[in-house]
């Protein structure tokens, strides 16, 4: 099997100046692999994309209940938002319903990815603080989970912390994936990050699009986080983020989360699969457009939906002078799982 394959093109003028390999996978609930491209048996760090997964046991221990969670606070957990107002806010209140400060998040710190926050931060003279970091909703809701679970709140970050051995337990159950084979790295906000074959990864997506076959309790947990999300999608992106327009064009029928390093993954909350989307060189300007020409071929996106995602499915790329000088380009066709059962 080969290891990646061309997904993406990157154009400049007529001539093809850049390209984007990597790999796909597109699995139903049961765990069968329906469609592929490139290696769909890929060990991936799911970075972000884990998210929703990782919220499971805010669900599950209790503490959204105890603190009382609305949709935009359960939604925030699964967030790599823009440090835009809305999820700063959201964030200090979670966590003043718990009466946890801010400077209890270890997740360090990066500008906002919303600009005029970062530019009202300056202009104030404030200082940059893990408030802002597109994590710190995910790490707000480990934090509230150590809480309710009555866990020292100093190292929740930690692998062996009980936060992390439960979600990890979350992860090897979703992905059917053994939780001593799973390869685990540290992520960019400081938490353990899962590696699993891509088309586990699918899998664990499929089972948050139809979770009908799962014990009550994680079945529950997860249509609250999946209602989360598609309810309020500007909390898991916000402004100009492909997660949070995705959703809004998908009407509630899709989940969409991105993961750093060029990660996407999509569960069909109709259909019942998952779709995972690996770039290889780690570009996630790539990540979009493969990920809506999979959801194009497999007839899933009316043409008014790709329509209203156009910006993302064929990015226009402009210079300096703003002027159009090239576009990204979905190069690829899905290939039949049934091929590599022959």
């Amino acid at each position: 099997m080969v290891e990646s394959t061309l997904l993406v093109n990157v154009t400049r003028g007529n001539v093809v100046e850049s390209i984007h390999n990597g790999n796909v996978a597109v699995v139903d609930a049961k765990g069968q692999l329906l469609y592929y491209a490139g290696n769909p048996k890929k060990i991936v760090f799911a970075r972000s994309s884990m998210k929703p997964i990782q919220a499971i046991p805010v669900v599950e221990t209790g503490a959204a209940d105890h603190y009382d969670f609305s949709d935009a606070d359960l939604s925030l957990c699964c967030a790599s938002h823009n440090g835009e107002k809305m999820h700063t806010d959201r964030v200090l209140t979670i966590l003043g319903k718990a009466g946890i400060g801010d400077t209890s998040l270890k997740c360090g710190t990066h500008p906002p990815r919303w600009p005029d926050t970062y530019k009202e931060l300056i202009l104030q003279g404030k200082e940059v603080t893990p408030l802002y970091n597109n994590c710190s909703g995910k790490h707000t809701g480990m934090l509230i989970t150590a809480k309710q679970m009555n866990e020292p709140l100093e190292n929740y970050y930690s692998f062996n912390h009980p936060v992390q051995q439960r979600i990890l337990a979350a992860v090897s159950e979703m992905t059917e994936y053994p939780n001593d084979e799973i390869e685990i790295g540290i992520d960019g906000c400081g938490v353990p990050v899962h590696g699993v074959p891509l088309e586990n990864l699918a899998h664990g997506y499929a089972k948050l699009a139809r979770p009908d076959e799962l014990p009550e309790k994680r079945r529950n947990a997860i249509r609250r986080i999946t209602k989360a999300m598609v309810t309020t999608p500007e909390m898991v992106g916000g402004t100009d983020r492909f997660c949070t327009d995705f959703m809004k064009a998908g009407k509630g029928r899709f989940i969409g989360k991105a993961g750093a390093e060029g990660v996407y993954c999509i569960g069909d909350l109709e259909k019942g699969i998952g779709i995972a989307v690996k770039i290889e060189d780690g570009d996630g300007r790539a990540a979009y457009p493969a990920a809506v020409e999979v959801l194009k071929q497999l007839n899933l996106l009316s043409e008014q939906q790709i329509e209203l995602l156009m910006n993302h499915y064929r990015p226009k790329l402009h210079n300096c002078r703003e002027e159009e000088i090239g576009e990204l380009v979905a190069d690829f066709k899905l290939q039949s799982a049934t091929a590599l059962l022959s």
